[in-house]
């Protein structure tokens, strides 16, 4: 399959990006050579990214806010024009196919950002669901270009080089329109960092505009390039599950905590009476945090409770803020406990763990709310 290029390729290969292929299809920036740099200078200042892998799912027409609530587990009908929401979308047996954002356009119009390699298997999957239907659903990843601007000096950056809207009055999960320059742009008060942050939707024949305007107010502010696996390492402080790494269609949202975002009262939805019967039966794991020592260790890590074999760990990394490897983890439920001491099983020998059930950097979220 050949490598698919975002529109900001050229201007992140020229700030120095270490490209890999993601999303399936795409190249992007793995990182730009120092991935805990770019992980502290965007807690402390303000980093951009190229989420433009990103699936972009339009859905428009009488029957959009039908289709998309059989799609997502979440309530679409009940959501206000200029809001954002983020959901699960499940198989016929409560598997998680993705968890993406919707975003309400219109009365008859949504957008659905999806994971980048999710994209691929979601596309064919809304359009065979749309037949029948008076809704037209259309691909615009290649069309929009995404960057996201992520740190405590976002809004001020974003701010300086957008004179036509408020940032100050947006709350998170809203989203308004704006000009850089001539180029009339979406901005979305979200992101997976955990810090105050935007997402841009920006025409891609326009974007390279954007990127130079950007970059060039951003001096002021420190601005930086950060790449995927800061990214990840951002999103790990956090507790913030990705598809594909903690959970897949083999989990449902009960089995991460996602539970609190399904909407049993809508009537019809795909996987709705699979989920009703698991959370009427319960789960019998559940998606921690574990606080390591030493070094981050390999995903599918054993985790012990003494000699007894209790889970295994779904991701691990540095923790560049908190200063200490981090690790996710399922577990069995009953060592799922704040504070319980557990051990992994390492090549290298037994490691010491500590569940969390609470985020490792800014538990409270008081960064996001800034």
């Amino acid at each position: 399959m050949p490598h698919r290029r975002t529109p900001f390729y050229t201007m992140a290969v020229a700030h120095g990006a270490q490209m890999g292929r993601v999303g399936g299809d795409f190249l992007n920036a793995l990182s730009y050579g120092d991935v805990r740099a770019e992980h502290l200078h965007t807690r402390a200042a303000v980093g951009l990214q190229d989420l433009s892998t990103m699936g972009k799912i339009d859905i428009k027409g009488p029957e959009a806010a039908a289709l998309v609530d059989q799609i997502i587990v979440n309530d679409a009908a009940g959501m206000g024009l200029g809001h954002a929401r983020y959901t699960s979308v499940c198989d016929a047996k409560g598997g998680i196919m993705d968890d993406l954002t919707v975003f309400r356009l219109a009365e008859e119009h949504f957008l659905m950002v999806t994971g980048s390699v999710n994209r691929l298997k979601l596309l064919p999957w809304i359009r065979h669901h749309a037949e029948g239907r008076r809704a037209c659903v259309t691909d615009l990843t290649a069309a929009i270009a995404f960057p996201t601007i992520q740190g405590p000096l976002a809004r001020t950056l974003l701010q300086s080089v957008v004179s036509d809207t408020n940032l100050a009055t947006l709350p998170r999960w809203r989203f308004t329109h704006g000009h850089i320059g001539a180029t009339r742009v979406m901005i979305s008060r979200t992101g997976v960092t955990g810090e105050l942050g935007f997402e841009l939707f920006v025409p891609a024949d326009e974007a390279a505009s954007v990127w130079i305007a950007l970059f060039a107010a951003g001096g002021a502010f420190g601005l930086r390039p950060y790449g995927v696996n800061a990214m990840f390492s951002l999103g790990l402080e956090k507790l913030y599950p990705a598809h594909g790494i903690d959970m897949d269609e083999s989990r449902t949202p009960f089995h991460l905590g996602l539970d609190r975002f399904i909407r049993f009262e809508k009537p019809n939805f795909i996987g709705r009476e699979a989920l009703l019967r698991q959370r009427d039966h319960g789960v019998e794991e559940a998606w921690v945090g574990l606080w390591l020592e030493g070094k981050p260790v390999a995903a599918g890590t054993p985790v012990m409770e003494g000699a007894r074999h209790v889970g295994r760990v779904t991701y691990s990394d540095h923790g560049h803020s908190v200063g200490a490897p981090l690790a996710t983890a399922h577990v069995t439920k009953t060592v799922a406990v704040e504070g319980v001491e557990l051990t992994l099983a390492t090549p290298d020998g037994p490691r010491p763990a500590r569940v969390t059930r609470r985020a490792f950097f800014d538990p409270e979220g008081t960064r996001l709310r800034s």
